[in-house]
């Protein structure tokens, strides 16, 4: 085992002491950094989604930036913006929370569509432009969004085009009634956040990212995902599929997943996991499909039974 692989997995695990019951989650999470992906959290209040986050960056030893997203919250509350120096008479451009290495936007669904867009070019491209002049951020940039499924009053929800720069899509979902009481006990002796120590540096997770990138793609695997993402362009239950980045993501985070698995190449089974994370937020079922009762899971479930994965050699 590499050195950095075992302190990703004593990331996952250190994690895991603080958000009981969720490693899992946690995995596939700490998989989308490691792609340079972005992760959109769809929970309800009170699961330990800004816990999480918090965690994580303390543990990679990296500033996060949090913004909770509301109606009135401007472009350039996040970005930043120019403010003019009376001493040296020149506008000089302050950064905002956006020039985090982890940055959390809370309730992302609360803001309007103009904020949300600012973060386009930041997910995107790693910079943010402002008055004619960009400005670059860090290499291991990471957004976590997250947004309540079930509350739409106030809210402005993503376009396909936003959802489309996410990665994964994921929920951490209620604990399991012993694992609950476990986190009661925690929290009521103190808070397990204070007891988070830094793990690893920066350096070190970039250094892992370049392993990942190592972890091989046979042909198969290749033709497979592409398999996959092509039913979703010429299904009728769909008013729109996957694009490109859909493929190319799913590749990414198996690659990540594998790595963290101990492989050294990916395998079918790796694909079939990752799947409905990848692909469940890009579709857009019809209206037809949507009366009927179909749901982007039991879609994603029908559309892999159709395909035979490769034989894993």
């Amino acid at each position: 085992m590499s050195k950095n692989r075992e302190l990703i997995l004593g990331l996952v695990e250190n994690a895991g002491k603080v958000i009981v019951g969720k490693e899992q989650a946690i995995k596939y999470l700490v998989a989308t950094w490691l792609t340079e992906g972005h992760a959109l959290l769809e929970d309800l209040p009170g699961t330990g989604k800004t816990v999480l986050a918090k965690t994580l960056s303390r543990l990679v030893n990296v500033p996060m930036g949090r913004v909770q997203f509301t109606p009135d919250l401007l472009p350039a509350d996040i970005t930043g913006s120019s403010i003019y120096d009376q001493q040296t008479h020149q506008f000089k451009f302050e950064k905002g929370p956006l020039f985090s290495t982890f940055f959390l936007a809370d309730e992302i669904n609360r803001a309007t569509p103009r904020t949300q867009s600012a973060l386009l070019e930041a997910m995107g491209e790693r910079q943010v432009t402002s008055d004619r002049e960009t400005h670059p951020l860090d290499k291991a940039f990471f957004v976590v969004a997250t947004q309540n499924p079930i509350e739409h009053h106030g809210t402005f929800p993503l376009p396909e085009a936003q959802l489309d720069r996410f990665a994964i899509r994921l929920s951490l979902g209620h604990m399991k009634p012993q694992e609950e009481i476990k986190m009661l006990k925690d929290r009521l002796m103190d808070d397990p956040l204070d007891r988070v120590k830094p793990l690893m540096e920066r350096s070190q997770f970039l250094e892992a990212r370049q392993e990942v990138k190592k972890v091989q793609i046979h042909d198969s695997i290749y033709d497979y995902t592409v398999k996959i993402v092509e039913l979703t362009r010429n299904s009728p239950d769909l008013e729109a599929g996957c694009s490109p980045r859909a493929s190319l993501t799913l590749l990414k985070m198996a690659q990540a997943l594998s790595f963290m698995n101990g492989e050294d190449f990916v395998r079918p089974k790796t694909i079939y996991e990752l799947t409905p994370l990848v692909l469940g937020h890009r579709i857009l079922l019809s209206q037809e499909s949507r009366f009927s009762g179909i749901t982007e899971d039991t879609f994603i479930k029908k559309l892999l039974s159709r395909i035979s994965p490769p034989t894993s050699k």
